[in-house]
Parts: structure tokens; C-alpha cells; sequence
């Protein structure tokens, strides 16, 4: 009896060495037992709504331990907040709780994420002393006598997404877009559904509110659409991305010049494979455990590697950031209506700021800031391209392969550790690169090979071979799908790399 409750609280306890993930069979079994209680109450829109906010709220907590109260705190306060700009009678109301909403916000996020590079920036510059603070445990440890460490801060998971859903919520409501939630369950569930709450998509009020309400209605070729994403998924993550991670990507990375120039660049283009595989991985896995229980979330990706120019490519990766960033940054900056120069500014600065987003650093400043002079960029060049409206498959080419590459460059800094490592990177291909070490590559590293080769021409192949394997998935007898989901359960549990491997943008 003691071991069973020993075993039985160490599922129920937060482990910060074994966080829930998808990856991980115990999450499935979870998941599972779910879909057998909410097989029961579905019908009740209302007992359905409590029972997952409380397992996301489950899923949180084993995924981000005692931060789960900072998600309760940002959920409280953009809750009554946006009653308040509802409910406020002059302009000068609404745009005082909307500040509101905005410091909390951001003022938060500012704190966990960027008092390292604040500190340092401001010690760097004025040679003062200034130390991190983690207040939170500092509270902690005068109220109720822990004992935590008060000079580190901890990014919690997921921090980055929830609190630009929140964001939009309380701008949607001050723009009357939407309506404020009267009812905090609701609103709770909005801001914590479990698939897209760590890791996205960033879902907005209005695609998903209007979804509490309905009837659940999920046909079998829907059971059989969510199955197929969920299994895409963790082939994506496990198979791809986790093995040319650990097996090759990181060994150069954490050591450039340990490495010749053509195993620097196919670093390059297999971390260009692996933070696709990973970050699109995860969203499809959301998309299909929503749907599995009757909610839809929005496109994340869509072939981002099949993009002719830079502005095309955000157009089809991290779709819902992209999207935040137009509607709530970029054009409230002014968008393209303020003149030509005016234009190319609020899209440097947008991208600039979504490099932030993603990290405190200079590396993160020099991703966005170069994607934001590229987008600039294109569209000064789509007035003066002669060749605007032909349809030249050769130029097309030249266009997905000229995108393909910038995009990949760039993920240097985003990846590395350091300046120092992106300088070295660079160097080994550029002045280090010798091609006739190919053939020595690929037979020093088969599968690795294979896997980013095989992942790039799969990405690459047209949409129409994509959906003829789904569709037929989709349409194939319930036997030879449990068949397919045994055999690759199989391949998984024998492909899976030692190690937790948590998805990428788990650190956003």
C-alpha cells in the first residue's frame, strides 16, 4: 500500500526532471483515461468546460510546476479586466484598463524573461552592480519558510504564448471586436486548454469562445483526421528532429570548429529541419488531441520551406505569431499607411520586437532585426521586379531556393549559444569548406543524412501527393490504423534518444 501511494503521488506531484510532454507514454495513458471520462460527460457543455480546464490545469502544473499559480494569477487579472474595459463608460476608461492589461502583461513577461539581459545591459553600460532578484521566491521563502534559490529566475513554460492570448483578449474587447466573458470558467478554459497552452498556436477569443457552446459533433473521418495529425507529429518530433538533434545538430553547434565546413553547413540545414519538425510537430499533435475533443485550432504552418520570398514564408510559419504580430504590433505602429519609409520601419521594428519575443540577447535582436530588413527589403523589391507577374518555374526555383537558404542562415544565431559560436560557424563555411568531404559526411553519418534528406524532399513534395496519403489514412479500416499506430509506438520506443528531449520552443 505504501509504494502504490508512493507511486501514486509521484504521478500527482510535479517532477521538474520529468515534465508531461507528448512525447512520453505516461501522457497518452493520462490522456486517455480523459477521453473515457469525457466520453461520458461530453454532452454537458458546461461539465465538459470544468473537467478539461481542470486537466489543463493538471497539465500545467506537471509541466511547469509552481508557475501554475502565475498562470491562475494572469488569468484572474486579464478576466476582470476585461469586464472592466467592457463595462467602462468613457474612452478615457477603457484605455486606463488597457494599460492596465498591457503592464501586467508585458511586465511580467519582462520580468522572468529579460531581467538577465536588463541587468546586464544597464551594468554594462553605467558599471553598476544590479543583481537578479527572484522575488517570487523570495516571498516564498519569508511566507511559508521554503527554501528556493533567490538569485535565479526560471523562465516558466509557456509564458511567452498565454500572455500574448491574453493580450489579444483584452485588445479585442477595448477594439469591440468581442464581448467580455462574464463567466471566469470559460474565460480560464480560453486561456488554458492544454494542447496549444505551452507551445501554441496562439489561439485568439474569437476563433475559440464560440466553440465552448457547441454541440460536439466529431465524425469518424474527423477521429480518423486527428490520428493521423498526432501520429505526423511524433514521427516529426521523435523520429526526425530528436534523432538528427542529438546525433548531430548539437555535437556541431556546441562545437563549430571541432567540425569541417561541410558538417558546419549541414548543421545548419538539419537544425533548418529539426526546429520545423519539432515546432510544427508539436502544433500537429495540438491540432489532433483538440479535435479529438471537439475544439479546432488554427493552421500553424503551412510548407514554410516551400516559400518564394521572405514575406511568403511568414505567411506560413508560426502563422498565428505572425499574425499577433500584424494585427497588434504592426499595424497599431501604422502598417503600410504612413508612407513608403514609415512602412519599412514598422516592419523592421515589428520583427525586431518578435525576435525579442522569442529571447533576451543580442542573437535573438540580430534574427528578427535581419528578418525585418528583409521583409523590408522585399517589398521594396516586389515595385521594381521586372519579373513580378511572370510565372517562370525556373525563377520559382531560384525563388524557394534563395528563401530556403536566408531562412537557414539565420537560424545560426537563433541556435547558437553565443556570438562567438555564430563567428565560428560562419567561418568554418565560408573559408573552411571543402566539398570533396561529402561523400566522407554521408557515410560517417547515414541516417542522419537520410533523415534531413528525406524530411526536406517529403516537405517539398506538392500538396496534393500530401493529401492522397492522408485521405487515404483517413479512410482505411479502424483495424489497419491501430495496426499502423502498434508498429509505430514500436519504431518509437526504439528510435527514442536517451534523455528527455523537450520541444524547442518550450524555452519561448
Amino acid at each position: 500500500m505504501t509504494l502504490f501511494m508512493s507511486q501514486l503521488i509521484n504521478l500527482l506531484v510535479y517532477n521538474p526532471e520529468q515534465p508531461l510532454l507528448f512525447t512520453q507514454l505516461f501522457f497518452w495513458v493520462f490522456f486517455t483515461l480523459a477521453l473515457a471520462v469525457f466520453s461520458i460527460i461530453y454532452k454537458n457543455n458546461r461539465v465538459r468546460t470544468f473537467f478539461l480546464l481542470l486537466f489543463s490545469l493538471y497539465f500545467y502544473y506537471k509541466t511547469g510546476g509552481y508557475f501554475f499559480f502565475l498562470l491562475l494569477f494572469s488569468t484572474i487579472i486579464d478576466y476582470l479586466l476585461g469586464l472592466a474595459i467592457y463595462n467602462s463608460t468613457t474612452p478615457l476608461k477603457r484605455r486606463f484598463f488597457l494599460i492596465l492589461s498591457l503592464i501586467s502583461n508585458l511586465g511580467i513577461l519582462a520580468y522572468f524573461k529579460y531581467a538577465y539581459f536588463l541587468t546586464e545591459t544597464l551594468n554594462s553600460l553605467f558599471s553598476t552592480n544590479l543583481k537578479v532578484v527572484n522575488y517570487l521566491a523570495l516571498w516564498s521563502n519569508n511566507l511559508t519558510g521554503t527554501d528556493f534559490n533567490v538569485s535565479t529566475i526560471i523562465l516558466p513554460v509557456g509564458i511567452s504564448f498565454y500572455t500574448f492570448q491574453t493580450i489579444s483578449y483584452t485588445m479585442d474587447v477595448y477594439r469591440k471586436r468581442i464581448p467580455a466573458l462574464h463567466n471566469i470558467i470559460d474565460f480560464a478554459f480560453f486561456v488554458t486548454f492544454f494542447p496549444q497552452l505551452v507551445a501554441g498556436p496562439i489561439v485568439r477569443a474569437a476563433q475559440f469562445i464560440p466553440q465552448l457552446t457547441e454541440k460536439y459533433n466529431l465524425t469518424i473521418q474527423q477521429v480518423g483526421h486527428a490520428l493521423f495529425l498526432i501520429i505526423n507529429g511524433l514521427i516529426k518530433k521523435m523520429l526526425i528532429s530528436d534523432y538528427i538533434s542529438v546525433n548531430f545538430v548539437d555535437r556541431v553547434f556546441d562545437n563549430p570548429n571541432g567540425y569541417s565546413g561541410i558538417e558546419n553547413l549541414w548543421a545548419v540545414y538539419g537544425y533548418s529541419v529539426q526546429i520545423y519538425c519539432d515546432f510544427s510537430g508539436y502544433t500537429d499533435i495540438a491540432i489532433g488531441t483538440a479535435l479529438m475533443l471537439g475544439f479546432t485550432l488554427p493552421l500553424n504552418f503551412y510548407s514554410p520551406y516551400k516559400a518564394t520570398s521572405i514575406t511568403d514564408f511568414w505567411r506560413r510559419w508560426h502563422i498565428s505569431l505572425s499574425t499577433w504580430l500584424r494585427d497588434y504590433l504592426y499595424i497599431p505602429l501604422g502598417g503600410n499607411k504612413r508612407g513608403k519609409i514609415r512602412t519599412y520601419l514598422n516592419l523592421f521594428v515589428t520583427m525586431l520586437l518578435g525576435g525579442l519575443w522569442h529571447g533576451a540577447g543580442l542573437r535573438f535582436i540580430i534574427w528578427g532585426g535581419l528578418h525585418g530588413v528583409a521583409l523590408a527589403f522585399h517589398k521594396l523589391w516586389s515595385i521594381l521586379n521586372p519579373w513580378q507577374n511572370q510565372k517562370n518555374k525556373y525563377l520559382q526555383f531560384l525563388s524557394v531556393f534563395v528563401t530556403f537558404n536566408f531562412v537557414s542562415f539565420l537560424w545560426i544565431p537563433f541556435r547558437a549559444s553565443n556570438m562567438d559560436s555564430v563567428s565560428a560557424i560562419i567561418n568554418q563555411i565560408f573559408y573552411s569548406l571543402d566539398l570533396s568531404l561529402m561523400i566522407q559526411l554521408i557515410f560517417g553519418y547515414p541516417f542522419v543524412f537520410i533523415a534531413i534528406t528525406t524530411a526536406l524532399i517529403i516537405h517539398w513534395l506538392p500538396a496534393s501527393f500530401k493529401e492522397t496519403y492522408r485521405g487515404w489514412f483517413i479512410k482505411t479500416p479502424w483495424v489497419v490504423k491501430l495496426i499502423i499506430l502498434l508498429l509505430l509506438t514500436v519504431v518509437l520506443y526504439q528510435s527514442r534518444t536517451s534523455g528527455l528531449q523537450p520541444f524547442i520552443y518550450f524555452q519561448f
